[in-house]
């Protein structure tokens, strides 16, 4: 299906790297530290305006949709994250087809497992018999079994809203989620949370080289987080130069511009908040959110 923002081949010439892991291996590369108990022991009940009020860090609604239209803006060239939901390619990065929100892709195990929920919730959706085949090209870039009717039922899904929910939920469960409670663990703002989740959506959270869990651990071994005593913008450029380095592994992320003209010029400005005006650059093109 012909991406409705950007030409076939400007998207080729620009991939992401998806993951590189299964969803198994992206559960145990992450570890979090829980909130202690006791922080919350005798505190009072907070009314809703409170709780409102204290979400400030990249889960308050504001702020989430201003995460999703800094990526969108890196993965596909526009700010309008909510047309993505349709989006379907292979962009020739031997990950088979990439689609959806976050670039759920059938060689690396998160859109298998996508369709499984959305199965679930809705038996006999227009997806639903592409499920052995999803289950037979994981781990690979094939699209036996898939063509040539996957694209098109694919489209045809991404206007049920049960389907949009379902890349919804597996977008915060696998990414945003853990990259916020690692973020908040680390004690960083909004910004540093949003780095991970950046990270993790490009990298995985497995153990290779290259993933965010790795990312981070370099970044530990030149700073230390907040949460250690440290400086939060020294901590976040180790962050983003670890982050870098990763990109340049692979000749398709040569382009560095996601992090050297957003997150960084963001990070130079003292915007730990990430409060807008927002105003960066991707591969060039010009962003800015009011």
């Amino acid at each position: 299906m012909h991406h409705p923002h950007i030409s076939t081949s400007r998207r080729t010439t620009r991939p992401r790297l998806t993951r590189t892991v299964g969803l198994a291996v992206l559960a145990l590369g992450l570890t979090f530290t829980a909130v202690p108990a006791t922080a919350l022991a005798g505190a009072p009940t907070p009314s809703a305006a409170h709780l409102e009020a204290a979400a400030t860090g990249l889960d308050d609604p504001a702020k989430k949709d201003i995460a999703m239209q800094l990526v969108s803006s890196a993965e596909n060239s526009t700010l309008d994250w909510k047309d993505q939901y349709r989006y379907i390619e292979d962009i020739g990065d031997g990950r088979g087809y990439t689609a959806g929100i976050i670039g759920f892709c059938s060689g690396t195990g998160d859109m298998l497992d996508l369709v499984e929920l959305y199965t679930e919730r809705k038996p006999g959706n227009v997806l639903a018999s592409y499920l052995p085949a999803l289950r037979e090209v994981d781990g690979t870039d094939s699209h036996d079994g898939l063509d040539p009717g996957f694209t098109g039922a694919w489209a045809e899904a991404a206007s049920d809203p049960v389907f949009q929910q379902a890349q919804n939920d597996e977008r915060d469960r696998v990414y945003f989620d853990p990259a916020v409670r690692q973020g908040t663990s680390d004690g960083l703002g909004t910004l540093g949370q949003f780095a991970y989740y950046d990270a993790i959506v490009m990298h995985g959270g497995g153990t290779d080289a290259t993933s965010f869990g790795s990312i981070r651990q370099r970044a530990l071994a030149v700073a230390s987080p907040p949460s250690q005593g440290g400086d939060e913008v020294a901590y976040l450029d180790a962050f983003l130069d670890a982050r870098v380095w990763a990109m340049k592994q692979e000749e398709a992320h040569s382009d560095t511009s996601r992090v050297d003209t957003a997150q960084r010029v963001f990070l130079r400005n003292g915007n730990l908040a990430l409060d807008p005006p927002l105003d960066w650059k991707v591969y060039g093109d010009s962003f800015h959110i009011g």
